[in-house]
């Protein structure tokens, strides 16, 4: 952590030459995590995979973004989960500043390109997205959809509903938030609830009916000790945010890291992560046990 603590925020002059410089294939490498429960699950995956193709492996939480990227590109990180639209978002403010148009869309494949180009420059590679995705999501109870025949937000809006939103505070104006509901979906946001995002709060004002509807994330592992549903995003308002593993290039660059996690890619899906979140929060299992079950379960340790 203090050697994190001292990284730069990207290649100095004198190692700028790495960026270009050929795939590395490090013998021990170091998986990062963000230090929430999901980021956990991702990591112990990732390094269970890796070691299972033969390398040796440590998985260091960081839960912090503005420290661990400066020490994936330093090297002091190797390997981390991340959020496709999310990332292309960060690393194009650090690279345009706080103003840029943002880049991250619900479109994956653009998305993906503006992260690649983003990340090339800082020599770190950008390996390809899978299934599992986690994004911006909104729940209402399962009685409140019912009783309104909900299934997605376009049904909410063509519902003429009033709805109070439990959310962060930052909802008010953030264009995935309320003003793309309204803008999108046309419903009548008629105020947030500053509560957080998919906190218990934010979950038992809308089980209360305190509130309507509640900001939370597809991969939210309590919607149903609520008795909270999922609004389908049917227009698509939410960005791509693919998990994706991102890897120091000089370090583990080469095809043999992609072959390893790639192998995750097509067989982890949005629900998956969902039950392992469960397992973890609720079950009060451990991270790296329910990764490896999940593993084996899935046949990717044979």
């Amino acid at each position: 952590m203090l050697l994190i603590a001292g990284c730069t925020t990207g290649p100095s002059l004198e190692t700028r030459g790495r960026v270009t410089a050929p795939p590395g294939d490090s013998r021990h490498l170091t998986v990062g995590s963000a230090g929430f429960t999901e980021s956990d699950l991702l990591a112990h995956m990732y390094a269970t995979l890796l070691n299972h193709a033969g390398y040796h492996t440590s998985v260091l939480t960081v839960a912090n973004r503005e420290l661990y990227e400066p020490a994936l590109e330093s090297g002091q990180i190797d390997v981390v989960p991340e959020y496709a639209a999310t990332f292309a978002d960060w690393l194009n403010t650090r690279t345009h500043g706080s103003d840029a148009p943002p880049v991250g869309s619900p479109d994956l494949a653009a998305t993906m390109r503006s992260l690649r180009e983003l990340a090339a420059p800082r020599g770190l590679s950008v390996l390809d997205p899978g299934r599992a995705v986690a994004q911006n999501a909104f729940a209402v109870t399962r009685a409140f959809a019912r009783r309104h025949q909900l299934r997605t937000l376009g049904d909410l809006g063509r519902s003429g509903l009033k709805v109070r939103l439990a959310a962060g505070d930052e909802c008010v104006r953030r264009p995935y938030c309320a003003p793309g509901l309204k803008k999108t979906y046309g419903i009548d946001i008629t105020a947030v609830d500053p509560k957080g995002v998919g906190t218990v709060q934010a979950k038992r004002a809308v089980q209360s009916g305190r509130d309507q509807m509640v900001l939370t994330t597809t991969t939210d592992a309590t919607l149903d000790e609520f008795g909270l549903v999922l609004l389908a995003d049917d227009r698509h308002l939410q960005n791509a945010d693919y998990v994706v593993p991102v890897v120091n290039r000089a370090r583990a660059g080469t095809a043999r890291v992609a072959k390893a996690l790639g192998a995750l890619a097509p067989v982890l899906t949005t629900q998956d992560l969902a039950s392992m979140n469960r397992q973890v929060d609720s079950w009060r299992r451990l991270p790296e046990d329910v990764a490896r079950n999940y593993l084996q379960e899935k046949g990717l340790l044979k």
